[in-house]
């Protein structure tokens, strides 16, 4: 084994570690609404679940030099956001949704999607993805970097309503392999579900 201190090298070089260490990482297909109305979208695979009660998850959003994303700022401003399940029917568009648009443009006008009315939050979802979740922001919390310039947005958001495709829900569990979500791996690989395989937990 080689030890490695990340303290002696740089942001990027532990970015590759994790990124390529951490694999595969779910994506979360963030929406939000910016301050003209436009609806912002975007991709995150530093995603995840936080507590089934009530239903929580997490999103950690990137700073650029210390700046928030459009994605962060949107949601902290607007309390709410929705998140998409990207899938390999939808995987070309997601991608495109992470181009580096103004704040003034819309990531989903932009990617030919159909934006899809909320049933409880203002922000619109995606209509092509087969799982959308209606979140309110629970907390925000700058993480990282130094006190006065973090690095990060962690963004937790409560679950107020789940949007489920029929063909990937049997009796309240989902189809995994109709789903066919899709992963990311370190830079620009992604990778699809595969073989699965399963385990008895003991007792």
């Amino acid at each position: 084994m080689i030890p490695i201190d990340p303290g002696t090298q740089s942001e990027r070089d532990n970015y590759k570690l994790l990124t390529g260490s951490i694999i595969p990482r779910p994506i979360a297909w963030v929406t939000t609404l910016t301050d003209n109305g436009k609806v912002n979208a975007a991709p995150f695979s530093y995603f995840n679940i936080v507590t089934a009660d009530p239903p929580m998850i997490s999103v950690s959003v990137q700073r650029k030099q210390a700046q928030l994303k459009d994605t962060a700022r949107n949601a902290i401003r607007e309390g709410e956001f929705v998140v998409h399940i990207g899938d390999e029917s939808s995987i070309e568009k997601l991608n495109q949704t992470a181009a580096n648009l103004p704040p003034d443009q819309s990531e989903v006008e932009h990617a030919s999607l159909t934006a899809i009315p909320s049933d409880i939050v203002r922000v619109p979802g995606i209509a092509e993805a087969k799982i959308r979740m209606e979140c309110v922001l629970e907390r925000s919390i700058p993480l990282g970097g130094t006190e006065a310039a973090p690095s990060t947005d962690l963004l937790i958001g409560r679950v107020v309503r789940f949007h489920v495709d029929e063909s990937v829900l049997d009796h309240g569990r989902i189809l995994s392999d109709v789903l066919k979500p899709v992963s990311r791996l370190a830079g620009s690989i992604y990778s699809r579900l595969g073989e699965t395989f399963s385990l008895e937990r003991p007792e």
